[in-house]
């Protein structure tokens, strides 16, 4: 059984703590303060072959302190959030900034942008799971894969619950804080036929471990995920259409977002710059993020400058609306704070949905992309190159899984090629999206 953690108890413990460190680097010389404290705790466990492989039991905490001597910015930390441990982060930030360079840059985002309006966005859901409920629970959902015939083996289930808390104060007088949670059950599996062994995999994520599904259907749908890959063979290289799974095409969001991070913008290391107002994607295609969405996987009523989170268009009518800004970031392009440090928060696709027959209709002759390998995304150039693995798409239908190829094109070419979304919406993560459809791409098979 894992140790209870009283969530309550631990933020009353960790706003102190903050409070505590911000007054003490005042009165060591700091003309401004901002801490950042988190502890979490969790269980995981995994299992193979009906055996349990691994437990995980895990508790982890942090206090991160950065303080501003004028423009003059020292940074330290400790995962030991007692008295004595604070007074020493906080001289050893102090000693830091003193002698380093000064940033005209640097220091707190302004006070008037501090959150006020701090819901409880419930985000927080324990679930009271002992070590053997975990493990029962782990083992049912392989054991539901496994069952299915052409499965010939397991690379296992894993299961993780965990929650915590995060806290974050500043000079300004603002505190925030919040507890969240996140759960998820996967199952990796390995069927073989003649042609060799193929592997893939399902699993399931939530706030809430109500609305996990059911073990058994995470396991079952491992199972046809695998199965239906036997038989792979290498396309036709040519120039065709790609169609994105909903997960992959999350990813095609996430360097979309890359690209107008505001560090990357600052340093001119990103193929958006000076892009504001441009037209990136096809007319009907917008994005935006909505950071106080109740129970969503990255709600927050504060960002990681205490600024008050908004909702935030990033596209409009397939046009470049907004760069996604911390404070800093801001301050170096002569901009505004869009409330994103640390990251932009429930990003949603605002455009019409196809079914993805229909999308698969539209497509003709092309690949379905089911998995990626390597990371060959050039932020600077946009250039996108990857290996992939999928099904191959003849007079509109799936013929045959494909694997041992590569897509390679542009982003900037592939926004604008983008010829509709699929309104098989994932909703596990972050960014909520369907498949993506892409006009053409180059493929390179046998």
């Amino acid at each position: 059984m894992t140790q209870a953690f009283d969530a309550e108890a631990q933020q009353a413990l960790l706003e102190s703590r903050a409070r505590q460190a911000v007054e003490l680097a005042g009165k060591l010389g700091a003309d401004a303060c901002e801490v950042g404290a988190s502890v979490d705790q969790g269980v995981g466990v995994s299992v193979r072959e009906g055996e349990v492989e691994t437990v995980e039991l895990s508790r982890d905490q942090g206090i991160a302190v950065t303080v501003y001597v004028g423009r003059r910015k020292g940074s330290a930390s400790s995962s030991d959030a007692g008295e004595a441990s604070i007074r020493s982060v906080v001289e050893k930030a102090i000693a830091i900034a003193r002698y380093t360079g000064e940033d005209p840059a640097a220091g707190l985002a302004d006070a008037e942008l501090m959150a006020t309006r701090l819901p409880d966005l419930e985000v927080h859901h324990p679930w009271p799971l002992s070590t053997e409920e975990a493990i029962a629970l782990a083992q049912a959902c392989e054991a539901a894969g496994r069952a299915r015939p052409g499965i010939k083996s397991s690379d296992g289930a894993s299961l993780s619950s965990g929650e915590g808390v995060r806290v974050y104060a500043n000079s300004h007088g603002f505190l925030g804080s919040q507890r969240g949670s996140r759960h998820s059950l996967s199952c990796m599996l390995i069927a073989e036929d003649a042609a060799g062994m193929q592997r893939d995999y399902d699993f399931t994520t939530a706030r809430d471990p109500r609305q996990l599904l059911a073990p058994e259907r995470v396991g079952e749908s491992a199972a046809e995920r695998t199965l239906r890959r036997l038989g792979a063979r290498r396309p036709a290289t040519g120039r065709l259409p790609v169609l994105f799974d909903p997960n992959l095409a999350a990813g095609l969001v996430g360097s979309l977002m890359g690209g107008i991070a505001g560090g990357a913008l600052f340093r001119q290391a990103s193929f958006l710059c000076d892009r504001l107002g441009d037209a990136l994607f096809p007319e009907w295609f917008g994005l935006s993020e909505r950071p106080m969405e109740v129970g969503a996987m990255a709600s927050s009523p504060f960002d990681n400058d205490g600024v008050q989170t908004r909702d935030n268009v990033f596209v409009d009518q397939g046009r470049l609306a907004s760069y996604m800004l911390s404070a800093y970031s801001a301050r170096r392009l002569g901009m505004q704070t869009t409330a994103n440090a640390g990251g932009a928060r429930n990003l949603r696709i605002d455009a019409p949905l196809t079914p993805r027959d229909e999308l698969l209709s539209r497509m003709g002759r092309g690949v379905v992309v089911t998995e990626l390998m390597g990371q060959g995304v050039n932020a600077v150039t946009g250039d996108y190159s990857r290996g992939a693995a999928g099904f191959w798409v003849e007079d509109g239908e799936i013929q045959y899984p494909v694997e041992e190829f590569t897509i390679a094109g542009n982003l900037e070419a592939m926004f604008r090629g983008l010829a509709g979304i699929g309104s098989d919406t994932d909703t596990r993560g972050s960014i909520h999206t369907g498949s993506w459809l892409i006009d053409e791409m180059t493929v390179a098979g046998s």
